[in-house]
């Protein structure tokens, strides 16, 4: 597998993502696929090889086999790492697309049109539910590989020997594991850091949701206080254009001067 390619498609979708994104970034690289390609891989190496089981019966050792470990620990991290780094190619390919659609608009319009999007990289629209939504697919994606790990293997133990009486082995057979130590440690250090990937996915769901909202209020209170002062300033006009009105009305409503005092002046 290509994890250079992967490593730079991640890389890509670093700068569109939050503090909480760049945590969990780091955590995918240094923690689970360096762990996975420098250590894991070789712990595991031909699993199948080293199993070994006190029995000479033809097909018994690959029945227990398949019994014991019906998917590979290898295989299925690998798939979970897929799985999990595919939602961040999204969030790239959105960027791309509003990239492409800003340098057609501006082709059409002129270079001094006005922008469809004043930052293509900002989460904003269909940017922040795409965001949004890949982080709780990652979150769904880890939480159920946990899950499927401890149900297929039951639990997250290793024990040295197990007892196996599958057909077509002549009675129970005992079986034993290479290294189940190092198998026991390295899986519960995958495990435990799939857990610290799903809680800051959490956190920076929730950061965003939270943002959002209390933008939206921020928002609506602004325009409350623009509305309150547009009221304000209409019933100040209003009473000043009363008082005028009166003013002149008082003038227009005085009486005239009695006749005496025009013919005396």
């Amino acid at each position: 597998m290509n994890w250079a390619f992967l490593q730079g498609l991640l890389s890509g979708v670093n700068k569109y993502s939050t503090a909480f994104g760049r945590v969990w970034l780091s955590i995918v690289f240094l923690f689970r696929i360096m762990v996975f390609v420098v250590a894991a891989e070789k712990v595991w190496g031909d699993e199948q090889k080293d199993f070994a089981c006190n029995t000479a019966q033809p097909g018994c050792h690959n029945v227990c086999y398949d019994h014991f470990f019906p998917v590979s620990h290898i295989r299925l991290w690998a798939l979970q790492l897929i799985f999990v780094t595919c939602p961040s190619f999204l969030v790239v390919l959105h960027v791309a697309y509003r990239d492409e659609r800003e340098r057609k608009h501006r082709l059409k319009h002129g270079d001094d049109c006005q922008r469809l999007y004043i930052n293509t990289g900002k989460k904003r629209g269909g940017l922040w539910w795409t965001y949004v939504l890949s982080l709780v697919f990652k979150m769904g994606v880890d939480a159920t590989f946990v899950y499927l790990l401890y149900h297929i293997y039951e639990g997250y133990d290793f024990p040295i020997m197990v007892k196996c009486s599958e057909s077509p082995c002549p009675n129970v057979v005992d079986c034993f594991i290479s290294r189940p130590t190092e198998k026991r440690i390295f899986t519960i250090f995958m495990v435990v850091s799939s857990l610290v990937c799903i809680l800051l996915s959490l956190i920076e769901t929730l950061y965003l949701v939270g943002k959002r909202c209390f933008e939206c209020v921020h928002r609506v209170q602004g325009s409350r206080q623009v509305n309150k002062a547009r009221s304000i300033a209409n019933m100040r006009g209003s009473n000043a254009l009363l008082e005028t009105n009166s003013k002149k009305l008082v003038r227009n409503d005085q009486p005239a001067p009695a006749y005496s005092v025009v013919i005396s002046s």
